[in-house]
């Protein structure tokens, strides 16, 4: 099991990085202009939108000195500021994800692997 641990008085927790994958796509998901999440197939290059229940392949989660770096893969709305979604997707993970697992964040990726038009 790869995670990231804490050190508390009544002893050691470790936290799973599947945890916090899952919880990090829900918070992302939710953001304006984040249509879901993307899974990139290595070897044809192709991109697709994933389903709720497999949305962790869009994201990668590795620990540097105790610290958090997420690797998100998005496809976005057409018609909005990427900037804009990427500025809300930074926040509310940084802030959500930091209060669930009290690990803090290092870095948060974002790679915008698609844009979709919404009905």
């Amino acid at each position: 099991m790869k995670g990231s641990s804490m050190n508390t008085h009544l002893g050691n927790i470790v936290v799973d990085n599947e945890v916090i994958a899952q919880y990090a796509g829900s918070v992302a998901v939710e953001c304006f202009g984040i249509v879901g999440m993307a899974g990139v197939n290595v070897k044809d290059g192709l991109v697709r939108l994933l389903k709720r229940d497999s949305i962790t392949r869009g994201i990668a989660v590795s620990i540097n000195n105790n610290k958090l770096i997420l690797d998100f893969h998005v496809i976005v709305s057409y018609g909005v500021s990427i900037l804009a979604v990427a500025d809300n997707l930074v926040s509310n993970v940084k802030y959500k994800v930091e209060e669930f697992t009290g690990i803090e964040i290092e870095k948060i990726n974002i790679f915008v692997e698609g844009v979709r038009v919404i009905d």
